[in-house]
């Protein structure tokens, strides 16, 4: 079997039982099932929810996304191989820190597989959750060019590119295109206050002001715990997204819960601690990739400027890029992974048969 076969790259065209559209997004495919097979999975594998609690399968992809687009290697190597079981088991080990150490709790309720969740339904809270310890990407580049204000909070004179932030910051953005809020932008990925968020907390789906706190506690402590964990590991947690939403408990109540991802290669910055200390920086996550990909493309604005996504788009379509870019960045995430959980990752061969067989025969999933 080739390697670009062990890729999962297509993962929206699985068999599985569901009566509603699949949602695929650049990574993750969600199948909702139905409301007999959720009530059925309930009862039978004894999930801690409400009896009629929306149930979905997410199926994790080893496509290979940056600058919002979607790349591949030559010779067909459509993903990333090891990416999608890497993610899904890093994001399971800090949700479950997370639940031991008292924190929110998340959406998954189930692992089958290494590429696929099982989860409860959530409404999101529309904002990406960013907490920054160390001045880079972005905010680097925003303050180089003469900004000081970041998302309400005014940067001090002096700073240096890669230098640790005086505190960590909480810097939020939008999810999605939002409309008719006052002083934000209609377009994604907007950077906004909290002073914004309390101000229309409704319509970025917070039940009440007092979620916010919520919210940044949640953030702040989970970034706290993964930064004490990852030092461990010789990583310094540099930057992530967190993603929140809210789920009815067993209790009838709304609960604000992790949901997506944390703390994975591909939503965080994480520096080897070694290097460092000796005035370089080694990328142990997507951000390598990321400035790979500035240095073999002589127009880097593309992928930077926003008003040039066609451009970008037709770029990441038309080019496939060295094979070694794309397993460079297995052995990234695969190594950087397995250091941190502290076992080895179960890696598919034919990672599509292995999923219609488990949800075949332990969860009754599959369409006959």
């Amino acid at each position: 079997m080739t390697i670009a076969q062990q890729v999962l790259a297509v993962n929206d065209d699985l068999p599985i039982r569901t009566d509603a559209p699949v949602h695929s997004g650049k990574v993750r495919s969600v199948y909702w099932l139905t409301e007999a097979d959720s009530a059925r999975l309930i009862r039978e594998r004894g999930y801690d929810v409400p009896v009629d609690t929306p149930l979905a399968i997410m199926v994790i992809s080893d496509r290979l996304s940056a600058f919002d687009c979607i790349w591949q290697g030559e010779g067909g190597l459509a993903g990333v191989p090891g990416k999608g079981a890497a993610l899904n088991a890093i994001s399971h080990h800090w949700f479950e820190l997370f639940k031991e150490n008292g924190l929110a709790h998340s959406h998954i309720l189930e692992v089958p597989h290494p590429l696929v969740w099982i989860v409860r339904k959530a409404k999101p809270v529309k904002i990406e959750a960013i907490a920054r310890n160390y001045i880079t990407g972005s905010m680097w580049r925003a303050y180089s060019n003469g900004e000081r204000n970041f998302c309400g909070i005014e940067l001090p004179e002096g700073l240096e590119k890669d230098q640790k932030l005086p505190e960590l910051l909480i810097t939020p953005s939008t999810k999605g295109i939002l409309r008719g809020i006052p002083g934000v932008p209609e377009a994604d990925d907007v950077n906004i206050s909290r002073a914004d968020i309390v101000a229309n907390h409704e319509a970025f789906n917070f039940l009440s002001v007092d979620d916010i706190s919520t919210y940044e506690r949640c953030l702040s402590e989970g970034f706290r715990l993964i930064e004490s964990a990852l030092a461990e590991a010789g990583q310094i947690f540099v930057d992530t997204k967190f993603e929140f939403g809210y789920v009815t408990n067993s209790n009838g109540e709304q609960e604000l819960i992790y949901m997506d991802e944390v703390g994975t290669p591909d939503s965080s910055r994480m520096w080897d601690i070694n290097a460092h200390a000796n005035g370089k920086i080694i990328e142990n996550s997507k951000e390598g990739f990321r400035q790979r990909l500035l240095n073999h493309f002589p127009d880097a604005d593309i992928l930077l400027n926003k008003e040039r996504m066609d451009e970008r788009e037709k770029l990441a379509a038309e080019n496939e890029l060295p094979t070694n870019f794309l397993l460079d960045v297995s052995t990234t995430y695969v190594t950087t992974v397995e250091r941190i959980i502290g076992r080895k990752l179960n890696l598919s061969t034919n990672p599509r048969a292995e999923i219609i067989d488990i949800l075949a025969a332990d969860f009754g999933l599959i369409e006959s």
